[in-house]
């Protein structure tokens, strides 16, 4: 008997040393999403401000083309404002946080949001900084005029999300497409007038706005660089004297019609606007608004391709 049990006492000793019927582990279980892999994210917002954003679980974006980009990052938009009605795609369980300029903060923090991404060219947005930080939300600026924004924003919050992949679909491979348009200038250098569209007024914009950039691109000479005081005061008597080769119009604000209207009455309703080089050569062009006003984001070679078009001929 002693035998026998120093026998049995010996072969349990094996399978603790060795583990009797020892299952695997499922490895397949314990490999993380490349979201869940990502580590917490630094950076510096276009704000100069440090942030630090650590897998964030519900994300408020208080702008649509600002929304569309979170959307084209991988990023879930659980809060919106109402500009990005028709935007992106609303769904039962966002929440409505109002106008643009607006947000409701009481909302936010009811609704646990726990990242916010907002306008840093929006005075309203910038004071929320102080009051959503104290509710223990973070926050993160942009500034977005040029591809290059965009491209440096994407990057950002395909970080965040870690999705590099997407990064490529929606950056990287578009700049191909707007090199592509680029490299069609003949360098004949026209020279145009960009203006900016809305119900009260008209304004004429240099080469720091969005489709101003996009013009300085493709080769064009804006006459409102050259002419500081177009920027402040438009008038048919500095347009005339200036004759540019092109005209480019875009409108802000919910009616195009009235934005139009008043171009019609500020400009094309002067005798003199048809003697123009541009209005004469049939170079007077209405851009879309959600290309060339909104930010174009995913269809930014678009955007340089219909100027391209315009200025030299479609292809």
């Amino acid at each position: 008997m002693k035998t026998a049990g120093k026998i049995i006492a010996f072969v349990l000793g094996l399978c603790l040393l060795y583990g009797c019927g020892k299952t695997e582990p499922n490895t397949a279980s314990s490999s993380p999403s490349p979201s869940s892999a990502a580590s917490a994210v630094t950076f510096t917002d276009d704000l100069g401000v440090q942030v630090t954003v650590d897998h964030p679980k519900k994300t408020a974006v208080l702008s649509a083309s600002y929304a569309d980009a979170w959307q084209l990052a991988g990023g879930t938009v659980a809060a919106y404002t109402d500009d990005a009605k028709g935007t992106i795609t609303i769904k039962d369980d966002m929440l409505n946080l109002g106008k643009l300029n607006t947000p409701n903060v009481e909302s936010m923090i009811a609704d646990k949001i726990d990242f916010v991404v907002l306008s840093g060219a929006i005075s309203e947005h910038v004071k929320l900084r102080s009051t959503l930080e104290s509710a223990g939300i973070k926050t993160a600026y942009f500034k977005v005029e040029t591809f290059e924004d965009y491209a440096k924003m994407m990057k950002t919050l395909t970080d965040i999300t870690g999705r590099a992949d997407l990064y490529k679909k929606n950056v990287s491979d578009l700049q191909a497409e707007i090199q592509k348009q680029t490299a069609r200038a003949d360098g004949s250098h026209p020279t145009v007038l960009f203006l900016r569209a809305y119900s009260t007024g008209v304004k004429a914009k240099g080469s720091d706005s969005m489709t101003g950039k996009m013009l300085k691109d493709l080769g064009c000479v804006n006459i409102a660089d050259q002419k500081g005081s177009l920027l402040d005061n438009l008038s048919m008597e500095a347009i005339v004297a200036a004759d540019p080769d092109f005209i480019f119009v875009t409108t802000m604000g919910e009616s195009q019609k009235a934005a139009l209207g008043m171009v019609d009455q500020l400009l094309t309703s002067n005798p003199a606007w048809s003697g123009l080089t541009a209005v004469k050569e049939k170079h007077y062009y209405v851009l879309p608004k959600e290309l060339f006003h909104l930010k174009p984001n995913k269809r930014w070679g678009e955007s340089y391709q219909i100027l391209a078009d315009d200025l030299y001929g479609k292809k």
